[in-house]
């Protein structure tokens, strides 16, 4: 077995005993930087139940979530009831990401200091659009004065209207709206420059395309408080995936193209890309039944995770070691959960995850366990997989 938890880990090695780990991996438990679990609002397509029993059973025992729920999370004094419902229901422990502007309209900041008090890990505005440039400066400005990090998904709304579909030869040939890559870049310029400015510690996550990473390159080098990921899908899938009209395949922000995939993989071999996560969304088939450009976007990603892990690690994009960096350590360290202030909350819960690696499996509706199927890998064989998952109670 190759133990991959972080020395002086809060676990228990005799929970191993009669079990056969052999050539198997021993991780710490995964952090999830962006994961819909649907619960407020859209019950249709998931609960704390269903989508917190998945995240747990395929090794995510943390999970961050988005503001952009029904109602918008810009409550704070709601927030321990919600982590509550999602621990007794679903066995994870839940961190929420609060709404940077109120009701995520764009135009005044929300009340950052009650929703820091609420014990929000930091805030967004998720895809929603800001008014002007004014209102994202003092939002910033106002997170920047708590203490608050911000969470950004990069899009120019002006640029990325009604597109469904990475502006390429496969949009233009089944007559797909796009959206260019600039949509990303040119919010992402714009944010940068503006957290460089009021000094505010910032992740930018989902990013899709090249000319991000190379913007990501430039702000670290300048030093700048920010971290970024990348969502498990954009590693292993291009606008390819789109071909027939295939809406399993369609998400925001959209599959890019080949020269993107493979600048996303180099981002994430030289340390540009500090962290992967699941972008897990959800959803009851009838949301994929439409025509292609008005079905609802997004993917289920917790079952199917750990397998497209695995495959990095077997395509030498990764090391296992370099593996956990990105989807356990960094993550938890981007989340804010495992600092002081926190008293070390993610060391503290502990807790491991025994993958295999080798065992090879077929992803099918059946296979499934999240309420949502609605994966482009259905029908896959898929190799690696999360065998045994050890929590620990608080």
């Amino acid at each position: 077995m190759k133990n991959l938890l972080p020395q002086n880990w809060q676990f228990n090695a005799e929970q191993l005993n009669n079990l056969e780990t052999t050539n198997k991996w021993l991780l710490p438990p995964l952090v999830d930087l962006c994961g819909r679990l649907r619960e407020l609002g859209y019950s249709q397509h998931g609960t704390f139940k269903s989508e917190g029993n998945t995240a747990r059973h395929n090794g995510f025992l943390h999970v961050c979530m988005p503001p952009d729920t029904n109602p918008v999370l810009e409550n704070g004094s709601l927030f321990k009831g919600l982590r509550e419902r999602a621990y007794q229901d679903g066995g994870i422990h839940l961190h929420i990401l609060g709404a940077l502007t109120a009701g995520l309209n764009g135009e005044q900041p929300a009340n950052i200091a009650g929703l820091k008090q609420g014990g929000a890990i930091g805030v967004s505005n998720a895809r929603h659009a800001f008014a002007n440039d004014d209102v994202l400066l003092r939002a910033l400005e106002y997170s920047a004065t708590f203490d608050m990090k911000v969470f950004f998904y990069p899009d120019e709304p002006s640029l990325s209207k009604n597109g469904v579909a990475h502006d390429g030869y496969i949009a233009s040939y089944h007559g797909l709206a796009g959206i260019p890559w600039i949509a990303e870049t040119v919010a992402l310029s714009k944010q940068l420059l503006i957290v460089e400015e009021t000094g505010v510690s910032a992740h930018f996550s989902q990013l899709t395309c090249k000319s991000s990473i190379e913007l990501m390159r430039w702000a670290k080098q300048k030093g700048l408080p920010v971290t970024c990921d990348v969502a498990m899908h954009q590693l292993h899938l291009t606008d390819d995936a789109l071909i027939g009209f295939n809406a399993l395949a369609y998400v925001l922000p959209p599959l890019r193209s080949n020269t993107d995939k493979k600048a996303l993989l180099e981002g994430l071999q030289d340390g540009t890309i500090d962290a992967i996560c699941s972008h897990h969304e959800p959803l009851a088939m009838t949301a994929k039944q439409s025509p292609f450009a008005e079905c609802t976007a997004g993917i289920s990603t917790y079952d199917t995770f750990m397998a497209l892990g695995c495959q990095l690690v077997k395509d030498g994009i990764l090391t296992a070691e370099q593996l956990v960096e990105k989807i356990c350590l960094n993550p938890a360290k981007i989340a804010g959960i495992t600092d002081s202030e926190n008293n070390g909350f993610y060391q503290q819960t502990g807790g491991a995850v025994l993958v295999n690696p080798n065992i090879s499996w077929k992803i099918s509706k059946e296979t499934m366990l999240s309420q949502g199927k609605n994966t482009p890998f259905i029908g896959s064989e898929l190799v690696g997989k999360v065998e045994k998952v050890f929590f620990n109670a608080e």
